[in-house]
């Protein structure tokens, strides 16, 4: 855990947050600033700043991420008409919270490529 971290303190409850969704490694929640319909955060419980961080001993945390990410589409509905799964790696793309998190976002049609 990151004493700074915004996520790290929504993890250990220090900040509160609806939970969408809770795993062994992951939390799910609404972004506070969604650009689609569903615009839902997944992040790993563990602080691991970006995915150039990611370890071999982080397979599981991982796993359990993205596993998260598919539940938390499904009790939202969106998983049958499809959702986007989006994480932003270090400056260049856009990322401004240094610990990992994925964007979950639905609602609307997606075009390609992104950005």
């Amino acid at each position: 855990m990151s004493e700074t971290c915004i996520f790290c303190k929504i993890v250990c409850g220090e900040i509160p947050v609806e939970k969408t969704i809770e795993t062994e490694h992951a939390v799910v929640f609404p972004d506070i600033n969604p650009v689609t319909p569903v615009h839902h955060l997944v992040i790993p419980k563990k602080h691991i700043a970006s995915l150039d961080e990611v370890t071999p001993g982080d397979r599981a945390v991982m796993g359990d991420v993205v596993y998260a990410a598919r539940e938390a589409a499904r009790l939202l509905g969106v998983a049958d008409n499809g959702y986007r799964l989006v994480a932003n790696t270090n400056r260049d793309a856009g990322q401004e919270v240094y610990h990992i998190h994925f964007h979950l976002m639905a609602g609307r049609g997606f075009s390609w490529p992104p950005g």
